[in-house]
């Protein structure tokens, strides 16, 4: 693995810490540094901080609120 990559890896909490989960990585990221972008893709999937998955959430708490409001009324 590259210096390059491994100080990448170190500065980005949320890779790292999937890496400590998911140690299959490591021996793609030793043959080739080129998984490291869709290695950070799933890494987002897996802790929820895709685009998709924020917008669900406020979607949700947006939700809740509206609901809170409706009973207080």
């Amino acid at each position: 693995m590259k210096l390059e990559t491994i100080n990448y890896i170190k500065n980005n909490p949320l890779i790292y810490n999937y890496l400590r989960e998911d140690s299959s990585w490591y021996k793609r990221l030793n043959r080739g540094d080129d998984v490291l972008k869709e290695l950070e893709e799933t890494a987002k999937k897996y802790y929820k901080q895709t685009p998709e998955d924020k917008l669900k959430k406020l979607s949700k708490n947006i939700e809740l609120i509206k609901t809170f409001l409706e009973v207080m009324n």
